[in-house]
């Protein structure tokens, strides 16, 4: 199950439960399953907070994932800054919703063990980030017909 929270920040994602969907098919597509997930949007503050205490790193970021995932099932806490967000999605020239999903699914990507340390690592979660941001396009249309 996927919960939504906030933290020093008032935001609200519309189109929950197709979110939710979305990112079940993501964990489908490469043999997961979603089990206790929460996502929760934050402010820069608060994540450079998180970043310092719990990584020991001293800088701002767009997404912290902490991983609690058994085996197949993907479980954990996704910390997703909406002021970072909004800053790469002006930076890129990208709509903020957009890069919210591709933080979102970059989070998700995590959990299922994929890393982006290296810039082989880099180059495959960018591809896999686009693959899954077309399948909820695709998904999207199919939910308009």
């Amino acid at each position: 199950m996927i919960r939504y929270y906030n933290e020093n920040v008032t935001f609200s994602l519309s189109g929950k439960r197709f979110n939710n969907r979305w990112l079940k098919a993501v964990a489908e597509s490469e043999n997961f399953s979603i089990g206790d997930m929460s996502i929760i949007y934050c402010s820069d503050s608060y994540i450079l907070n998180m970043n310092r205490r719990f990584l020991k790193h001293d800088y701002y970021t767009d997404i912290i994932t902490f991983d609690y995932s058994k085996g197949r099932v993907l479980s954990g806490d996704l910390f997703i800054s909406i002021d970072s967000v909004k800053d790469n999605a002006a930076s890129f020239g990208d709509t903020f919703d957009n890069e919210l999903n591709r933080v979102m699914v970059h989070g998700v990507l995590h959990l299922m063990g994929y890393d982006d340390h290296t810039e082989d690592e880099q180059k495959m979660m960018r591809l896999k980030e686009n693959e899954y941001l077309a399948l909820k396009e695709q998904m999207l249309v199919g939910e308009l017909k």
